[in-house]
């Protein structure tokens, strides 16, 4: 009985993965992300998980400005050896509509990264993936956590200053904002088909 080689991303090079490393290994499981040089492969959807993304692509979508359209789960190639996969992104319709690069997003590209937290990512989601967002110029970041079923939306803005994200909002039950752009979502319709 022989056994199969291993794939080239089992050992990580000196230094760590690239982003150029990320965008072309072959045979890497879906979803995969890099973060400070080093591959995260992320656990199966919750069903929860999977609602609010469909959710918030949808209304996000439906409400943007002419100029923008969200996205879902796409890498944002941040830096070097950050290229992270928001669960949710609103981005500038020039670069949704690019055909090149076609696999993934820059920083200036996004108006809005949006990450629904798992078990498995409430580190990554909360502070580590905010930060290198922030880092990298994104000037809007939202999180989206699950409390005992009902879903909240905290929402943030980038201060130039300091380079980090700021609190602007704790959102129960209704998302009803007017930054980035005006969005007003009923989280309770998560899981409903649209009418």
């Amino acid at each position: 009985m022989s056994a199969e080689p291993l794939p080239d991303w089992v050992i990580p090079p000196p230094g760590g993965f690239t982003a150029e490393d990320l965008l072309r290994l072959p045979g890497l499981p879906p979803h995969t992300e890099l973060i400070d040089g080093s591959l995260v492969f992320v656990s199966p959807q919750q069903k929860w998980h999977s609602r609010v993304i469909n959710l918030l692509v949808r209304e996000l979508d439906r409400q943007a400005p002419d100029g923008l359209r969200a996205d879902r789960q796409m890498t944002v190639r941040l830096a070097k050896r950050q290229a992270p996969e928001p669960d949710v992104i609103v981005v500038t319709r020039e670069a949704y509509e690019r055909d090149e690069p076609s696999t993934f997003y820059l920083p200036e590209d996004v108006v809005l990264a949006v990450e629904a937290v798992s078990p498995d990512s409430e580190e990554r989601d909360r502070d580590t993936k905010p930060r290198k967002y922030a880092k990298a110029g994104i000037r809007h970041y939202w999180r989206v956590e699950n409390d005992e079923g009902r879903t909240v939306v905290h929402t943030y803005e980038r201060d130039p200053a300091t380079e980090c994200f700021s609190l602007t909002g704790i959102h129960h039950d209704k998302l009803a904002i007017t930054t980035p752009f005006t969005v007003d979502i009923d989280l309770t319709t998560i899981g409903r088909r649209s009418t």
